[in-house]
C-alpha cells in the first residue's frame, strides 16, 4: 500500500514541487539543480527509499553546488530517520 501512495506521488511530482521543498528548507536551486534532482527522484526514487542511496548521492555531489548537495544529504538522513518505521 505505501509503495502505491509513493509511486502516484511521484508521478504528480513537478519542478514546482521540487522548489518549493527547497526554498522551505532553506536552499535555493537553479534550474540545472532543480532538473537533475526531479529527475533523479522521478528515476530512482525507490532506491532512496527502499536501498542503498550512496551511488545517487555520490553522482548527486557531482552535479550540485557544495552547499546545495550538502543540505540534500542532510535532508535525506533527517527524513529517513524520521519516517524509516513508515516504510
Amino acid at each position: 500500500m505505501n509503495d502505491f501512495l509513493i509511486k502516484q506521488y511521484i508521478n504528480n511530482l513537478t519542478y514546482g514541487d521540487i522548489n518549493n521543498f527547497a526554498n522551505a528548507n532553506g536552499v535555493t536551486l537553479n534550474n540545472d539543480e532543480t532538473e537533475v534532482i526531479y529527475n533523479n527522484i522521478k528515476n530512482n526514487w525507490r532506491t532512496i527509499i527502499y536501498g542503498n542511496p550512496r551511488g545517487i548521492l555520490d553522482d548527486l555531489k557531482e552535479e550540485l553546488e557544495p552547499n546545495t548537495y550538502n543540505k540534500v544529504e542532510e535532508l535525506y538522513v533527517s527524513f529517513k530517520d524520521r519516517f524509516q518505521n513508515f516504510l
